[in-house]
């Protein structure tokens, strides 16, 4: 059974940045950890994305300058460095597992969600 759990969010100010971190249980070698967000009243995007064996990353056109997904040898978690925050950038950030393969829609395990907000 894959769990995954968010952390990390916050109310920041624009050119502030911050880590979030989704921690991950089960097996997951063969899986992709994604992250995604959701702003009120837009569609959910898909922000980047990591295989756990191999750490082969996407990140979205949009945020690729600013920011970054890693997996810390470390620990069991994906980690989501965002950059230079603006106000754009307020949404509820999820993680969410996938097998290899497939498409966005075949993310089938999700995290509660951490709320990042970033003011003016």
């Amino acid at each position: 059974q894959v769990q995954l759990v968010e952390s990390g969010g916050g109310l920041v100010q624009a050119g502030d940045s911050l880590r979030l971190s989704c921690a991950a249980s089960g097996t997951l070698d063969m899986y992709v950890i994604g992250w995604f967000r959701q702003a009120p009243g837009k569609e959910r995007e898909l922000v980047a994305a990591i295989t756990w064996s191999d750490r082969k990353s996407y990140i979205a056109d949009s945020v690729k300058a600013r920011f970054t997904i890693s997996r810390p040898r470390a620990k069991n978690s994906v980690d989501l460095q965002l950059n230079s925050l603006t106000p754009d950038d307020t949404a509820r950030y999820y993680c969410a597992a996938k097998p290899r393969g497939g498409t966005t829609n075949d993310y089938r395990h999700w995290g509660q969600g951490t709320q990042v907000t970033v003011s003016s």
